[in-house]
C-alpha cells in the first residue's frame, strides 16, 4: 500500500494489511496455527537469534494478529502495538513491564474494578504500592509524586463516573518526574481520543468493548509509544506470562475494527439524544456525560476528545432499590456488564462492575449506590427512550 497520511476511517479498512501469501484475498486469512515450520535448520537457528525475521509460534507472534496490531498502532498514532487475550492481561503486562518491589504507582482517582483489585494483590504480594487522586490540577498531582513512583496510571473517562483527568497535565508533571503515563482509553477508543498525542507513553484498551463492538470477543491491546520497547515487551512479559490474542479473536477484531467509525458516531449521537431526555425526569438526581454542556469539565472534554461516546452514568431516587427497580423494569435494554456492543446495556456499578472495591473507597470514588451505568447501542435512540420511560413510570 502506498504511504498516505490517511484518516482513521481508511485506516481501521486498510491499515497493516498487504496479500501476505500472494493469492489475491481481500480479507485479512486467518492464520489458525500454532506453530510455523521451517524450511532448515539454520532457518530455525535464526530466527529464533533475531537474526532473521519470520514466524515462530503462535505465542510469539502470529501474522493475522500481527495485522491487528500494526492496524492498531496506525490508530494511536503509536509506534507498536501488542495484543492480550483481555483487558486485564493488557494492564497486567504493562504495569508488571514498568514496576518492581517497593515502587509506587499513582492512580486516577476512579479505575476498573479489576484494576483495583489487581493493584490490591500487587501491593499485598509484591509491596508495589498506589494511591488513588482526582487529579484536577498539576499541583495536586504534582502533591502526590513520591520519592518511589514510577508511573501514572489513569482512566479517563473514568468508568464508571465519567469523570475526566486532564491528559496534559498528568504527562506535564510525569516528564518533569522522569514518570511514565499510562492511560486506558477504553471509553473512547482510538476514534474519539489518542492519549499519545498528549504524550503518553502507553495507551490500553480492553478490546473487548468498542474496538470490536459486537460482544462476541475477549481481548486487549496495548500501544507504545517506543517501537523497541513495546517488542521487548512481546519477548519478555507477553512471552513469559502468556496472555496472548488468538488467531480467530484477532480476525474478530479486524473485522469489526472496519465499522469502529460509524459506530462511534452512531453511539455519540444516540447518547446525546439520551442526555436530553435524561435531564428531564424528576427520578433522575445526576447525569454524568462528557459532552453534556452543563458538565463542569465539559472545556476540557472538547480539547481531548472528539465526542462524547457512548457511556452514559446517571443516578436515580430511591438509593439501591430505586437503581434496581428501574433496571428490572426494563425491557429492550439488557442488564449487563461489558459496553460498546451494538445492544445497549446497563449495570448497577455498587454491586457489579465494582463490587470488590470496599465501601468507603467506591463512595471516594463517587459510585454510589443510585448510580447506573448505561452503554448506549446502535438501535433507534427513540426505542431505547420508550423503555427508559416506561421503567421510569414503574417507579413512581
Amino acid at each position: 500500500m502506498k504511504e498516505y497520511n490517511l484518516h482513521k476511517d481508511t485506516v481501521v479498512v486498510h491499515g497493516g494489511y498487504e496479500d501476505m501469501a500472494h493469492h489475491g484475498s481481500l480479507t485479512v486469512p486467518l492464520y489458525q496455527t500454532s506453530t510455523f515450520s521451517f524450511e532448515t535448520a539454520s532457518q530455525g537457528e535464526d530466527r529464533f537469534s533475531g537474526a532473521e525475521e519470520g514466524n515462530i509460534y503462535s505465542r510469539l507472534g502470529n501474522p493475522t494478529v500481527r495485522v491487528l496490531e500494526e492496524r492498531v498502532t496506525a490508530l494511536e498514532n503509536g509506534k507498536g502495538t501488542l495484543a492480550f487475550g483481555s483487558g486485564m492481561a493488557a494492564v497486567s503486562a504493562i504495569l508488571v513491564h514498568l514496576t518492581k518491589s517497593g515502587d509506587h504507582i499513582l492512580c486516577s482517582r476512579g479505575i476498573y474494578g479489576c484494576t483495583f483489585g489487581l493493584l490490591g494483590i500487587m501491593e499485598r504480594k509484591y509491596n508495589i504500592k498506589h494511591d488513588l487522586i482526582q487529579m484536577r490540577t498539576e499541583g495536586e498531582i504534582e502533591q502526590a509524586v513520591k520519592p518511589e513512583t514510577v508511573c501514572i496510571y489513569v482512566e479517563t473517562p473514568i468508568n464508571p463516573t465519567m469523570e475526566l483527568v486532564d491528559l496534559q497535565a498528568v504527562v506535564n508533571v510525569a516528564k518533569r518526574h522522569g514518570l511514565r503515563v499510562v492511560v486506558d482509553n477504553t471509553f473512547s477508543s482510538p476514534y474519539l481520543q489518542t492519549p499519545l498525542d498528549f504524550g503518553a507513553d502507553f495507551v490500553l484498551h480492553s478490546a473487548t468493548k468498542y474496538m470490536n463492538g459486537h460482544g462476541d470477543v475477549i481481548g486487549g491491546l496495548l500501544t507504545g509509544n517506543d517501537k523497541e520497547e513495546m517488542e521487548s515487551i512481546r519477548m519478555s512479559v507477553q512471552k513469559d506470562f502468556g496472555g496472548i490474542m488468538s488467531p480467530f479473536d484477532a480476525w474478530l477484531l479486524i473485522r469489526g475494527l472496519k465499522t469502529l467509525p460509524v459506530r462511534m458516531e452512531r453511539h455519540s449521537a444516540n447518547a446525546e439524544k439520551i442526555i436530553r431526555y435524561l435531564k428531564k425526569q424528576k427520578l433522575v438526581e445526576e447525569v454524568f456525560y462528557p459532552f453534556d454542556e452543563d458538565n463542569p469539565q465539559y472545556a476540557l472534554a472538547q480539547q481531548q476528545m472528539r465526542a462524547g461516546g457512548g457511556i452514559i452514568s446517571f443516578s436515580v431516587t430511591g438509593g439501591k432499590e430505586g437503581a434496581q427497580l428501574f433496571m428490572d423494569s426494563l425491557s429492550l435494554i439488557k442488564i449487563a456488564v461489558s459496553l460498546g456492543d451494538a445492544e445497549t446495556l446497563i449495570q448497577h456499578p455498587a454491586t457489579m462492575t465494582h463490587s470488590s472495591v470496599p465501601e468507603q473507597e467506591r463512595l471516594r470514588m463517587g459510585i454510589t449506590d443510585s448510580l447506573l451505568r448505561l452503554s448506549v447501542g446502535l438501535e433507534h435512540a427513540d426505542d431505547l427512550i420508550r423503555d427508559m420511560e416506561s421503567a421510569f413510570s414503574n417507579m413512581k
